[in-house]
């Protein structure tokens, strides 16, 4: 792999993604060969923490030409094959699906039906030799750089580099056909100075997706002891169009985590809200979320904090243990899946996130009274568990008929003909359509902590089945004769004058 060799077939754009340091930390920018823009608008990275143990994989959604990729990463140590790992594409998914912000249908059950049923909700490695000929296997005395390790991993085709002046470092990518960012020097100086290695993976177009010209590229999973539980996000805004979503989960063991150095803040959830949400649920969510941000500054949101084998409803399954040994676990149970949402602006003074563990919570979700009445929890509340999520709710009332004296109303659950209620989570919140909600008409409930004022209304029963259950339920019957009686005498009074003495009346 001789850098001769590289320029004309790399033609490559290059990230530099986050990983953490003991001592300091450091998070990606995108070049491109081409000098085009490129442009990280989100990122999407989980984190587990165990002991002194952090095991980083990120995926990130990249917009630009559609030549070849390659990753830079500072690394703390010379890594090898064994400490690299490609992940599927297909977990992220799950985690996106399971953490976000979630949608939920109920329907009122046949009144008439008897007790109902108490619901159950749920909801490819390569090597090759290490390169012994050729300038990228010596120190070069130009740049300062040396190949210490190469392998392959997955579509990825790894050179691990040590340099000794971050200068040279950067004439080396220049000269190598790399179109640094301008001011990317003072970067990686200290990761130079600090000893960091140069984690370089070049990435072959042939294996790799492009949708609407982002390129699907597998998951890199990175392990490493440090003191620090941190991510590096200062870098990336090298790269951003502006602003820039960041999702991290994370998995830790019986513990939840929040941000140490950020404000932190709850979405609000148990909301109902209008029919019309279905159609847009990602751009409602994505204007509660940024009106969130507006009264809470620089707050990093948390959206869901809940067991990582259960979920209540479920978008998809929990996750099972071998996925959670996927991601670096080393028993897959007994762990809390936390997602924390932030959104970077470029301009901004932006720390990178420090995460500290915090009390269990609960909050957003709908219990059975035992009689198959909803209960639904406080938006937020203290508990010995952890079971948090951001949810809305669009309810339907019953239609039918009601064939009984003693109707149950306020049963909630599958729609009529069986199945489960339809829970919809809000994926990709970092590509909807934002502005244009007025989300005063799309809730139902009142979301005090933001000013807001309900102003939608859930379906309306027809008016003959509204009036017979309202005479079921009252029991004030002497009000309904008294009203009913004054209603009479209104009807004759109004008779009469309409018919004059004499004037054709019944005789």
């Amino acid at each position: 792999m001789r850098p001769g060799r590289i320029a004309p077939t790399l033609l490559a754009a290059t990230v530099a993604i986050c990983f953490a340091l003991p001592a300091h930390a450091f998070c990606g920018f995108f070049v491109s060969s081409a000098g085009g823009d490129l442009f990280a608008s989100a990122t999407h990275v989980l984190l587990l923490r165990d002991g002194q143990r952090t095991v980083l994989s990120m995926q990130n959604a990249y917009q630009g030409p559609p030549e070849d990729f390659a990753m830079v990463v500072p690394v703390p140590v010379v890594l090898k094959k064994e400490d690299v790992h490609t992940l599927p594409r297909s977990i992220f998914d799950r985690l996106e699906q399971l953490t976000a912000p979630r949608l939920v249908e109920y329907w009122e059950q046949d009144p008439c039906a008897g007790d109902a049923d108490e619901q159950n909700k749920e909801g490819g490695t390569g090597t090759r030799a290490k390169g012994e000929a050729g300038s990228m296997g010596n120190p070069d005395a130009r740049y300062g750089v040396k190949v210490e390790a190469e392998f392959v991993v997955g579509e990825y085709e790894i050179v691990v580099l040590s340099a000794d002046d971050s200068m040279g470092l950067e004439a080396w990518l220049h000269d190598n056909r790399y179109a640094v960012p301008t001011g990317a020097e003072p970067y990686l100086r200290p990761y130079v100075t600090g000893g960091s290695k140069f984690f370089v993976a070049k990435v072959d177009v042939a294996k790799v997706r492009f949708e609407d010209g982002r390129a699907m590229l597998s998951p890199l999973r990175f392990a490493y002891d440090s003191d620090a539980f941190a991510l590096p996000i200062r870098l990336g805004l090298v790269s951003s169009p502006g602003t820039q979503d960041l999702v991290v989960e994370l998995l830790g063991r019986r513990t939840r985590y929040e941000v140490a150095n950020y404000p932190n803040v709850f979405v609000p959830t148990n909301l109902d809200v209008a029919d019309g949400v279905r159609e847009r649920f990602g751009s409602f969510y994505a204007a509660l979320f940024d009106l969130t941000l507006a009264r809470h500054p620089r707050a990093v949101v948390t959206e869901y904090a809940w067991s990582s084998r259960s979920c209540d409803p479920c978008p998809v399954p929990a996750l099972q243990p071998d996925e959670v040994k996927l991601l670096g676990a080393p028993d897959g149970d007994g762990w809390v899946l936390t997602r924390l949402h932030a959104r970077t602006a470029k301009d901004a003074s932006t720390e990178d996130l420090v995460f500290r563990p915090a009390p269990p919570v609960v909050g957003g979700r709908e219990d059975s009274d035992g009689e198959g009445h909803p209960r639904v929890e406080p938006t937020l509340e203290p508990n010995g568990q952890n079971a948090f999520q951001a949810r809305y709710v669009i309810r339907h009332p019953w239609q039918g008929p009601i064939a009984c004296d003693e109707p149950e109303l306020g049963v909630w659950g599958p729609p009529p003909g069986g199945g489960w209620p339809s829970v919809s989570p809000a994926r990709g919140l970092a590509f909807v359509t934002r502005g244009g909600v007025a989300l005063p008409s799309l809730l139902v409930d009142d979301v005090p902590q933001l000013d807001l004022q309900g102003a939608a209304t859930t379906p309306h029963r027809p008016w003959r089945l509204a009036l017979r259950l309202w005479l079921l339920e009252t029991e004030h019957w002497t009000e309904v004769g008294l009203a009913l009686g004054v209603a009479c005498v209104a009807f004759l009074v109004a008779r009469d004058r309409r018919v004059a003495p004499g004037t054709g009346g019944p005789s």
